[in-house]
């Protein structure tokens, strides 16, 4: 049982367990005085983790809830939810289907590429957001399941089911708070590629009473990613947790949270100069950054950390990819 089914008991939020919980939080003096890291790339099973794999324990059973067997999502070229979705839906008889957009290609992007080419997933690529919009339709026509279609997730499996993921992960921190194992955050610094960490995370802090702000760092400009729109997120997934028979009175708004895109780069996926030396910077505490997400989320603590009112909490979303791919 999650601490979401704990909090809500008698809702109708089916889950299926992908990771053991909860995640370790632990100092990082070298990044502050007071920073600490909330290590979420150990979620996961099988050598692959990180933040996707706490939405697809919701998404999941919710695919199957519905009577479907493919998964349509969509992302860029080196998607991890995409490869994420693929290996744990084939795991539960799924099938996932990518529609894939171009983006800057290093070392990390190929990487990525050979594994989803190895995960069973079909891919389609598409030169551009628009072209990927434009095919959409055939899209979900090819790959229905007789007459029902596939079950269509944004990038990121940032739906309000897929929120759900961050919203108990949000009551996890809080009871590593009241436990003693780690400060109330002034601030909780998370990447931004689809909004459903930040915004599950938001709920989440304020479901479990705490105070702690979560700034998030916009690192992909492929639509539109700020403070309204993590927080229209977050009221969508308050309006599920009412439809499945939570008892749920909190509020969520644009205040409710910081949005900066200052480490975003000339686009998604490029690389920064800021992003390569927390790179650098983050093995010295044995932690495996990528250059797309979590990269530009450390670069933003080392700016925040000094002028906090308090802790820095940072989450560390990239899991390892190992032998599931």
């Amino acid at each position: 049982m999650t601490l979401l089914h704990e909090r809500f008991p008698g809702a109708e939020l089916p889950h299926v367990s992908l990771g053991d919980r909860p995640t370790p939080v632990r100092p990082l003096p070298s990044w502050g005085a007071d920073v600490w890291l909330k290590d979420e790339s150990v979620f996961g099973r099988g050598g692959w983790g990180g933040n996707k794999v706490r939405k697809l324990e919701w998404i999941i059973p919710e695919a199957h809830r519905r009577g479907s067997r493919t998964i349509l999502t969509v992302g860029g070229i080196g998607t991890h939810w995409g490869l994420a979705a693929a290996l744990y839906g084939a795991e539960h008889g799924l099938r996932t289907v990518l529609g894939l957009v171009e983006q800057p290609v290093d070392d990390h992007v190929l990487d990525q590429l050979s594994r989803l080419e190895a995960s069973g997933a079909v891919v389609h690529r598409y030169a551009s957001v628009r072209r990927l919009k434009l095919a959409a339709p055939g899209l979900l026509l090819r790959y229905r399941d007789g007459l029902r279609p596939p079950y269509y997730l944004p990038a990121g499996g940032s739906s309000p089911v897929g929120t759900l993921g961050y919203v108990d992960a949000a009551l996890e921190l809080a009871a590593q708070v009241h436990a003693g194992e780690v400060p109330e955050p002034a601030l909780v610094v998370t990447a931004v590629g689809s909004a459903g960490t930040a915004a599950g995370l938001t709920l989440g802090l304020r479901l479990a009473g705490l105070s702690s702000r979560v700034v998030g760092v916009v690192v992909n400009d492929s639509f539109r990613l700020d403070d309204v729109v993590i927080a229209r997120l977050a009221k969508s997934t308050v309006d599920l947790l009412r439809d499945r028979g939570a008892a749920i009175d909190v509020g969520i708004d644009a205040d409710d949270l910081d949005v900066t895109h200052r480490y975003l780069g000339e686009t998604y996926g490029a690389t920064t100069a800021e992003g390569a030396r927390a790179l650098d910077a983050a093995r010295v505490d044995g932690l495996e950054l990528e250059p797309v997400y979590t990269a530009k989320a450390f670069a933003a603590v080392r700016d925040l950390a000094p002028a906090a009112d308090g802790p820095v909490l940072v989450l560390n979303t990239h899991g390892p990819r190992g032998a599931r791919a």
